[in-house]
């Protein structure tokens, strides 16, 4: 099961996450945790949500940290974690012997990281054949 899998319902939450059950209902009105919702409206949690519930508590009542704060916090923290993620996305264009250049849908030529490969495999009439260059060491 993926950590982003909404699967607790709320008295299970607020219990793993050591709170009371209005207290997430709180958080979900102020915007720091937004968990998803089922076809009746209910709240399901996932283990990520609950880890989010613990540093707000962590941050409120160890670090003294008001809501308003811990809801910016939470905002730099995941624009930080998307911004990495650019950033090594785009050292795949950059860095000598990690650029894997293929072809997109559409025919453009797009740089994908080393990690992602396509499976080799006889080319059949209706798909182009796929070209990888590598720099001689």
């Amino acid at each position: 099961m993926s950590d982003d899998a909404k699967v607790y319902v709320i008295s299970v939450a607020a219990e793993l996450a050591g709170m009371h059950p209005q207290t997430l209902r709180q958080y979900d009105r102020l915007g720091l945790v937004s968990p998803g919702r089922t076809s009746g409206r209910g709240r399901r949690y996932s283990l990520r949500d609950i880890a989010t519930l613990r540093e707000v508590q962590r941050l409120s009542q160890d670090e003294g940290v008001n809501l308003a704060g811990i809801k910016r916090i939470l905002e730099l923290e995941a624009e930080v974690d998307g911004l990495r993620r650019q950033v090594e996305y785009l050292r795949a264009f950059v860095e000598p012997g990690r650029r894997v250049f293929t072809a997109d849908p559409r025919g453009d030529v797009v740089a994908v990281q080393r990690t992602v490969r396509e499976t080799r495999r006889r080319p059949r009439e209706d798909t182009g054949a796929l070209v990888l260059w590598r720099p001689r060491s």
